[in-house]
């Protein structure tokens, strides 16, 4: 399974967001069975991006 075009697009969004704040991006990963992409920025922000597009920050 792929990323669908929305996760692509909040993706994208969220790593330039993180660049403008100098902010590292420790981690990405696609995560198949869940079909979510789950980034960890700096030490502490969690963003999990949803097929429809819609983030969760934790």
């Amino acid at each position: 399974m792929n990323p669908t075009a929305e996760q692509l697009r909040a993706f994208y969004s969220r790593c330039v967001r993180a660049s403008n704040l100098l902010q590292s991006i420790e981690l990405v990963r696609y995560d198949s069975r869940s079909q979510r992409i789950v980034m960890l920025i700096g030490k502490t922000i969690q963003i999990e991006v949803l097929p429809n597009g819609e983030v969760i920050i934790g």
